[in-house]
């Protein structure tokens, strides 16, 4: 059985003691295939995130012609060992000029996107589709750049769906612009070397832009001529339960303790920091309340998409909370920054919007039903408020698929590997049986 259209989250009657493992980075891990398949040799990735948006990518690998091969993870469910057979560079040749290979990448902007510079390495046709949503991401300032180096891009309005006509490797330069999304950087310098291409990011925090540094920092350790790679955890997929434990300190269960295993140390992902925010050193109290270490918090200095669960807890402070430089939030898979306001004015939150940034005040909350515009990180923010907040029913929670399957299992499961909370069917009010809250 699936999971229901319609789920809630019963906040836990007794203190809770857990460690959660989370499954590997998407961002890492999309990043690592990238430079699996142009290295020379085989490379295998360990730990390695299996999701929505990775399977899209290791299968259009495949369908370009690569030697792809997964395994399970001993050690965790949603991840794998995925073994690339690299090409040094190369990418086999399709050898259909009047026919362009189908590559569909659903609503992963990471594949969307890296694989727009990927195939511009190949010799022949490649047509980029997804689903609607990703018809209506940005990718001009991508195209722009690839038609810079010489290559040739169709489409009609510079988004999905694209046509890309590789033609190799060519020595070039190119200035593209990450105003509107970092990925774009990224799908560059991903394949720079190979392709010689030079390529200068601007944009606003251009140099320190925190996923394009990753980029950087991960093609510096990656190993060229194949090897073992392994993947780091999400942090952003940690964040769910660093918030959790943050959270349930500010419900008088101060016994509780929620931690996740192996929290990353590269500092290559930027919500890495979310503990410095909410985590244990964080969750002071006062009168029931929270106190922050921060009271403003910036998704381009101090937090990638986890700002999102920071918004969540944002009404259990002493003091307003202002989250500053959402644009991008904006672009991803919904518009998140109305999105974030609407439902947490459903459940009683005072939030305003003020250009890129959300204010959000001290607030009494109540139970709601929350639209996760198919949105994975609506679904996740929201159930965590759950564990304070009762009444909180989830719609559409299957879309947690897209980076943590195994999202509403994590927070079933008994102590101490999951935090045994209760997860109703929200039509008929009965318990759903663990195997059922996997998301497929």
């Amino acid at each position: 059985m699936a999971l229901p259209e319609l789920i809630e989250i019963v906040p836990p009657d007794r203190e809770v003691q857990s460690t959660i493992t989370v499954p590997g980075s998407k961002s890492i891990t999309n990043r690592a295939l990238i430079l699996a398949a142009l290295a020379n040799g085989e490379t295998q990735l360990r730990g390695a995130l299996w999701s929505e948006d990775t399977q899209v990518m290791v299968e259009a690998l495949r369908k370009l012609g690569f030697t792809v091969e997964v395994s399970a993870d001993p050690q965790e469910p949603c991840n794998r060992t995925i073994v690339v057979a690299g090409l040094n560079g190369g990418i086999p040749d399709v050898k259909r000029p009047d026919s362009p290979v189908s590559l569909f990448v659903g609503n992963a902007g990471t594949a969307a996107r890296f694989l727009s510079a990927f195939t511009c390495l190949g010799h022949g046709q490649f047509r980029l589709h997804g689903v609607p949503r990703m018809h209506e991401r940005p990718q001009a300032a991508l195209f722009q750049a690839l038609r810079a180096l010489g290559y040739s891009v169709d489409s009609a309005n510079d988004k999905l769906p694209a046509t890309i006509f590789g033609t190799g490797p060519r020595a070039g330069s190119c200035v593209v612009s990450i105003e509107e999304s970092s990925q774009f950087a990224s799908a560059l310098l991903l394949c720079a070397r190979i392709g010689n291409w030079h390529v200068e990011v601007q944009g606003e925090n251009a140099e320190e832009s925190p996923y394009a540094r990753m980029t950087t920092k991960l093609i510096d350790a990656f190993p060229r001529d194949g090897g073992i790679f392994q993947i780091e955890p999400d942090a952003s997929s940690g964040s769910y339960f660093l918030g959790a434990d943050w959270l349930l300190q500010t419900a008088g269960s101060g016994a509780s303790r929620i931690s996740v295993n192996h929290w990353p140390a590269t500092g290559w992902q930027i919500d890495e920091d979310f503990q410095k925010f909410f985590g244990p050193k964080a969750a002071g109290c006062d009168g029931g309340q929270a106190t922050a270490m921060m009271t403003e918090i910036s998704r381009e200095d101090d937090l990638g998409d986890s700002i999102m669960t920071a918004a969540v807890l944002a009404p259990f402070m002493t003091e307003p909370v202002r989250l500053t430089h959402l644009k991008r939030l904006r672009m991803q898979e919904t518009e998140r920054v109305s999105a974030l306001r609407t439902e947490l004015m459903k459940c009683g939150a005072r939030i305003s919007e003020q250009g890129d940034s959300l204010q959000v005040e001290p607030s009494s909350l109540h139970g709601a039903t929350i639209e996760t515009y198919n949105d994975h990180r609506m679904a996740m923010c929201f159930a965590i408020l759950g564990l304070k907040v009762p009444g909180i029913k989830i719609q559409n929670p299957g879309c947690v698929k897209k980076t943590f399957p195994n999202f509403f299992q994590k927070l079933s499961a008994p102590p101490p590997r999951g935090m045994g909370i209760t997860i109703l069917d929200g039509a008929t009010r009965t318990p759903i049986d663990f195997d059922d809250l996997f998301a497929q």
